[in-house]
């Protein structure tokens, strides 16, 4: 299978050699309210996203109200909605009227527009507007619908929440058949926001996803609190994070609780930076800062006592101590030291060097 191990949202490279791209999840903290939604796309540019996420769905046409009942309760994190599961995604759609003022308002705020879509008409409003789409984790075993969103010709971000090895990889194959602009996210769906998701969230799945598409633009949509998973998967490879965004964890709401805000995203971008800045290029070296510390910390060879010129070195002439001016000879040389003739008078504690002795004659 096919696919680049780099792209473009736009004019912003997605690729292992590039800062992590971060997404703004809005979802559902509009609450219903345009001028609010808008409001957190600029909140989002501030806070350091660069791109603000949306999702496109009419409760008709993603879940099923007799089925939900039918489960006789409801369960995970929706176990604790004030409502239905049909009326709450009702309630908390985003109104299709609202998507070329959402998307206007992005390019005002200098953020990318992008939705996850969950229906075909979804896509095909959001078409000439979106750089890129999003697959969440619930479409994941629906690889016709995956289809249809790679056929577009856009950039895909891939979520895999609760599936297996074979069942991301068989979606990976489904955008792949049609597009080679992919990103494949882990993600670990669980919206309670506990501590315990931690322990659930499996980073390492990463290397696995690295070795079945080497190359492959890797990411994370991350559920947990604060922004250590992000961290440990920016370190393993991936280079975009989607998280969800709101402005106040306590308001009323199915995602504002487990969300960032954007105090809490700045952190996470700042310290995200850092990291990217600590991870370097892999080449083992002695880095530029330092140059000093060479000499400060390291031991050089120096006589242990007064020698005259002429004098041939042996070990009980010598010991190792710091400092190691760099153009002395260090510990490891020591027996290409020994044997050695002086070219000077050295007194107590001088530093052996290629200037003050030479290779006996």
């Amino acid at each position: 299978m096919r696919y680049n191990n780099h792209f473009k949202v736009y004019d912003r490279e997605i690729a292992l050699d590039q800062p992590t791209y971060f997404i703004a999840d809005i979802a559902a903290s509009h609450d219903g309210d345009l001028e609010r939604a808008k409001d957190l796309i600029w909140k989002a540019k501030e806070a350091g996203a660069e791109c603000a996420k949306f999702q496109h769905f009419l409760a008709k046409d993603i879940v099923s109200d007799r089925g939900f009942k039918q489960l006789g309760g409801q369960m995970a994190h929706q176990s604790k909605w004030k409502k239905s599961v049909y009326d709450i995604f009702d309630e908390f759609h985003l109104p299709r009227e609202w998507t070329p003022t959402l998307a206007e308002t992005c390019q005002k705020a200098g953020i990318h527009y992008m939705t996850t879509p969950y229906d075909i008409p979804a896509i095909d409003m959001n078409d000439d507007l979106c750089g890129a789409w999003k697959i969440g984790s619930g479409d994941v075993s629906w690889p016709q619908f995956i289809s249809e969103v790679s056929k577009r010709g856009k950039p895909m971000f891939v979520a895999t929440g609760a599936s297996d090895m074979e069942e991301s990889i068989r979606a990976a194959e489904a955008v792949l058949a049609h597009n080679r602009e992919l990103c494949l996210m882990q993600c670990n769906t669980n919206y309670t926001g506990s501590d315990d998701n931690f322990a659930n969230v499996n980073l390492n799945v990463l290397k696995a996803f690295a070795m079945a598409f080497p190359g492959l633009p890797l990411g994370l949509s991350d559920h947990t609190p604060g922004h250590s998973a992000v961290l440990g998967a920016v370190a393993l490879g991936a280079r975009a994070i989607e998280k969800h965004f709101t402005d106040d964890n306590n308001r009323e709401g199915p995602d504002h609780g487990f969300s960032m805000t954007p105090t809490t995203w700045r952190d996470m971008v700042d310290r995200t930076r850092e990291l990217e800045s600590a991870l370097g290029d892999g080449v083992k070296r002695v880095e530029p800062n330092e140059g000093d510390s060479i000499v400060v910390q390291r031991r050089c060879l120096r006589v242990k006592h007064a020698l005259p010129k002429g004098h041939v070195l042996s070990q009980d002439d010598i010991e190792a101590l710091r400092p190691a001016p760099r153009n002395a000879y260090e510990p490891h040389a020591l027996d290409t030291v020994i044997g050695r003739e002086l070219l000077d008078d050295l007194v107590f504690g001088d530093a052996l060097t290629p200037d003050n002795t030479k290779a006996k004659s």
